[in-house]
């Protein structure tokens, strides 16, 4: 079993939202280490981050422990959907994956699409680069995230039961639920999407959905 986990993030940052949800759904433990990714020209970006993570991002799962590791040896991982699935791995109970390779795949094909194909395009580094070129940071951040909640709706059409895939959260669901905090961030009409709302009604519902929210995090800020 792993052991003294941390986890490195910011507050309002998705991808730390996602390992979040995903650590509670497991049930385990953790030290919040927040990274202020506004201030002083952003934590992520301090000469003391860089050996947590060279390449400047947020979320870091630090821990001890596991199979194969000598005693007190920390081990660390970065990437939101390959710490959901180590988590899956090292906690199998309850999975983050449906038991059918093909519900498994939808599963993995609606994450992909927001964590490839959506959140990208309104993350903080591009919205930096946006405004670098003179544009409307959240004119394109919603127009680039309606655009994915289009596709993503006709996808979750055809396997939502309760939860995004079938009656079961999984790691499809861990990515929803912040991906539609930032639409209604940024002004996106989620009207159009009654699938995508149903689903996040019913995560809302769940204790390791709610303790994940921004707002009830310990380094969280009142913003407008």
């Amino acid at each position: 079993m792993i052991e003294g986990i941390k986890l490195y993030g910011y507050w309002r940052s998705s991808c730390t939202w996602r390992v979040r949800i995903g650590l509670g759904l497991k049930g385990l433990a953790y030290e919040t280490v927040p990274v202020h990714l506004m201030a002083d020209g952003g934590g992520q970006n301090a000469a003391s981050y860089d050996a947590i993570n060279p390449l400047g991002q947020v979320p870091v799962l630090e821990w001890t422990g596991g199979e194969g590791s000598q005693s007190g040896e920390v081990h660390r991982l970065t990437q939101s959907l390959a710490i959901v699935r180590f988590l899956d791995a090292v906690q199998p109970d309850p999975p983050l994956e449906p038991a059918s390779p093909l519900l498994r795949a939808r599963a993995w094909e609606a994450a992909e699409l927001i964590n490839a194909g959506i959140q990208p395009l309104q993350n903080l580094r591009m919205l930096q680069q946006i405004d670098a070129w003179g544009g409307d940071r959240k004119e394109f951040g919603a127009t680039m995230m309606h655009r994915g909640f289009v596709g993503l709706e006709r996808l979750l059409a055809r396997s939502a039961g309760q939860y995004a895939i079938g009656d079961a959260p999984s790691v499809a669901d861990v990515c929803l639920v912040p991906q539609l905090y930032n639409g209604r961030r940024f002004g996106v009409d989620l009207a159009p999407f009654p699938t995508l709302t149903r689903v996040e009604a019913a995560c809302a519902e769940h204790s390791a959905f709610r303790d994940a929210r921004p707002e009830v995090q310990v380094d969280a800020e009142e913003t407008p």
